[in-house]
């Protein structure tokens, strides 16, 4: 590999590190200390929920901030578009290492946080997208879905870091110092991330395919326009195809993590490196969809994957009450299957747009399904879980799995573009 290549796809991969780094990070503390600082109440279901319910705020910017950085993405390049959303993403998580809690400034700590979600959400709406196509679009012929894993593979990569850290504070702090301050390390270290990621951004080129459609065509003056007109059902079909990657992932991991520590009686740490040990397995899924993909195509391993997820969500309710062997079964199986549903979509979605409204499609379609399958997911199956137990929650995951299915089932012939 060429060192431009190298600095590509780690410039493609360190961002969408930092994003699941960033939002991982958010849904521990989410589930595990943020009900009782920013959101009291009687009731320690009740915290869970509210504090489940502000981990959906950045869901609702996502689509926002695809909009706006798919428009500038379109129309000025992506490099400088992709430096934008990573500090805005970077600098809202860490500005939370600073937030006073409920009891010292009241309701404005839970308004505070909520608005510092959004700004990680709208962030995030420019990142994946412009990690995605800058991949895509340096990959040579034939490479184009093994490029394309590489911002997938930074969902592992996010995972690890916040998920080691928060283990080794479980070990290195009681409960509470862990309540009182040890919970703001994790959003104090993720300026290291952003800075590697700045840094390594900053010493790229604009993409071949950005400066090539420059070069015979003035961008649009309104790419959402462009893309709504001409590009309506395939937008559909790649927001229905970015479901069950989303469900999937939640569902393993913050809803699991909540319902493994209140419902089941793991310790933290014990669930932690459960979860930490399953994440292998969605690299290894990751990387195996990527090479299939370039085999076959994304939407046929998509399609395969999204088939699997019905089988894990069926195999949810006795697995996740069958002990630590069956926990870990579930929560690898359902990662591993993650990588089918999530891996090909870097060289999916872009190719389902021409170069002039890929960035907005892209991002517009990825972000749209993160709504659909992980915004409101953690809350869902908190409240499936208190009204019909868990055995709903993997129902409602097969529900998410078989939109997917019906939205690549109805992908146009001939949608990929190069």
């Amino acid at each position: 590999m060429t060192a431009p290549a190298s600095r590509i796809l780690a410039a493609s991969l360190v961002g969408t590190a930092v994003e699941f780094y960033d939002f991982y990070i958010y849904a521990t503390a989410a589930a595990l200390v943020f009900g009782p600082l920013f959101f009291p109440s009687e009731h320690a279901q009740a915290q869970l929920l509210l504090s489940f319910a502000s981990f959906a705020v950045a869901f609702i910017a996502r689509p926002i901030g695809a909009l706006v950085f798919g428009h500038y993405g379109d129309r000025l390049g992506r490099k400088s578009t992709l430096v934008a959303s990573l500090l805005l993403m970077g600098g809202s998580t860490f500005a939370i290492t600073f937030l006073p809690p409920y009891a010292a400034i009241g309701v404005a700590a839970p308004a505070i946080l909520c608005l510092l979600r959004f700004g990680q959400g709208f962030g995030l709406g420019g990142e994946w997208g412009g990690a995605a196509l800058l991949a895509v679009e340096n990959a040579p012929p034939g490479w184009r879905a093994r490029y394309g894993m590489f911002p997938q593979l930074g969902a592992p990569v996010g995972f690890i870091a916040a998920n080691g850290l928060f283990l080794a504070l479980g070990l290195w702090l009681d409960d509470g110092q862990f309540l009182e301050w040890g919970w703001r390390l994790p959003f104090a270290g993720s300026i290291l991330l952003v800075g590697i990621g700045l840094w390594v951004r900053l010493t790229i080129l604009e993409t071949p395919a950005f400066a090539a459609m420059l070069a015979h065509e003035k961008p649009p003056a309104v790419p959402l326009a462009e893309l709504v007109r001409h590009h309506g059902r395939e937008t559909i079909c790649g927001v229905a195809a970015a479901v069950t990657c989303f469900a999937i992932f939640y569902i393993a991991t913050a809803f699991a993590l909540g319902f493994g520590t209140t419902q089941l009686g793991y310790a933290r740490g014990d669930f932690l490196q459960l979860q930490l040990g399953a994440i292998l397995f969605l690299a290894v899924g990751i990387i195996a969809a990527g090479w299939l993909s370039d085999r076959t195509s994304p939407a046929r391993v998509l399609i395969l994957g999204s088939l699997a997820t019905i089988a894990v969500g069926a195999a949810m309710g006795p697995l996740m009450q069958g002990g630590t062997a069956g926990v870990f079964a579930f929560l690898s199986l359902s990662l591993f299957v993650m990588g089918f549903v999530y891996g090909p979509l870097g060289a999916f979605l872009p190719g389902l747009f021409p170069a002039r409204v890929r960035y907005t499609g892209a991002s517009v379609a990825f972000n749209l399904g993160g709504i659909i399958g992980g915004g409101l997911t953690p809350v869902i199956g908190q409240a499936l879980t208190a009204q019909y137990g868990i055995g709903a929650v993997g129902w409602y995951l097969g529900g998410a799995a078989l939109m997917s299915v019906i939205g690549l089932a109805l992908l146009p012939k001939g949608a990929a573009h190069e």
